[in-house]
């Protein structure tokens, strides 16, 4: 394994890695421990991934590692933490933070990935292990909900309501 090729895309790719599992999560701390999970296998397969996607394999492993978590407690991830008045911009963070509740927990790892990590509709669905015509119907009901009880979210991501 090139350690020094992994440590760059690591620190290259933490933040964003973070930020998703937060948005996903809605705890701070439950993120940092998904983010360094994901961390860990991506380093154990490195030579593998290294040529590939390593970004999109460490989402998957957030993404259903937070998925195991919630079924194995049998509950969705709740309300806000303090570290959401902590960040850079608190207000934006809390918008976010509580539009993201209004959604049903598909929805949101849909909008979480399509929207602000940006991926392809076709990048999602293997994430997520799903159809693109999953993608796009919750996609599509997640934006309907949020047209209707948060169009503030709409304007950060770029839609008009």
């Amino acid at each position: 394994m090139d350690e020094q090729e992994f440590t760059e895309w690591a620190v290259g790719r933490q933040r964003l890695l973070l930020r998703s599992a937060y948005l996903l999560t809605g705890d701070a701390h439950r993120a940092e421990d998904l983010v360094q999970e994901a961390l860990t296998k991506v380093a154990m397969r490195w030579a593998r991934l290294a040529d590939g996607n390593p970004t999109a394999y460490a989402l998957t492993i957030i993404t259903r590692d937070n998925i195991s978590w919630w079924r194995r407690r049998r509950e969705v991830p709740g309300e806000a933490t303090d570290a959401v008045a902590r960040r850079e911009e608190p207000e934006i963070a809390m918008v976010v933070h509580r539009a993201l509740q209004r959604l049903t927990v598909a929805q949101r790892r849909v909008v979480v990935l399509r929207h602000f990590d940006d991926l392809t509709e076709r990048e999602t669905a293997e994430i997520l292990g799903v159809s693109i015509g999953t993608v796009k119907s919750q996609n599509a009901a997640a934006l309907a909900r949020l047209r209707d009880g948060a169009p503030e979210l709409l304007d950060l991501i770029g839609r008009t309501p």
